[in-house]
């Protein structure tokens, strides 16, 4: 399918940025290159951002939601280490504790799923993509449901509501930041608003971090 044919079903469909992107992929799989199953290493200048933000909750994503880097506020605000090479899409969608620590789940989950069909549409040919998403499906309905719902997101871009067993409820908004070089990996920030009660319990939590990281 041709660009001006792909624009023009998108004008008529009243698609999103995102959508465009989407149906741009599926009507060339070759649009995106990179889709062979490869190791990724982290990229020095996100690396770089994440270390300057050890105030903020923080973590570097690769493709199919892989962690490649995860600071310690993110381990104590979510209650899990990430260690580089785990799936925090499995840990998101499979992992009870997950909804337990995640207020709003079933919102920030199904973000997830869309972000998911939107990297398969980059990566069509990846196996390691195509597996994961068929095992989720299989491991967990509400997977297989939001699935066929057929929403495609860019990122998980959902307000997320934390409850934390000393520090309360919590509220972050998520921004994910990436480099022209490496468009498949997200520097995830879980941002706060000035004064807010989850800005003013960070700095008990990142002495918590802190301590458990001596450990």
């Amino acid at each position: 399918m041709s660009d001006d044919l792909c624009e023009a079903l998108a004008r008529a469909l009243n698609l999103t940025d995102v959508e465009r992107k989407h149906l741009r992929s599926l009507a060339d799989p070759g649009y995106h290159r990179g889709g062979r199953d490869r190791p990724q290493q982290p990229e020095p200048g996100l690396l770089r951002v994440m270390s300057a933000l050890d105030h903020l909750p923080t973590l570097l994503l690769g493709r199919r939601f892989d962690v490649l880097a995860a600071n310690a506020l993110l381990a104590e605000t979510l209650g899990v280490t990430f260690e580089p090479g785990t799936s925090f899409a499995r840990w998101l969608l499979l992992d009870e504790a997950a909804r337990v620590r995640i207020v709003n789940w079933a919102d920030y989950a199904s973000a997830a799923v869309g972000a998911l069909r939107y990297q398969l549409g980059r990566h069509p040919h990846e196996r390691a993509l195509t597996t994961l998403i068929k095992d989720l499906r299989a491991q967990e309905p509400h997977v297989d449901r939001w699935w066929h719902d057929q929403t495609v997101t860019d990122r998980i871009s959902v307000t997320k509501h934390i409850t934390h067993p000393t520090g309360g409820p919590l509220e972050f908004g998520v921004e994910a930041v990436t480099l022209p070089q490496s468009s498949d990996q997200q520097l995830v920030i879980y941002t706060v608003e000035p004064d807010s009660p989850t800005a003013r319990a960070l700095p008990s939590l990142s002495s918590c971090a802190l301590q458990a990281a001596r450990v």
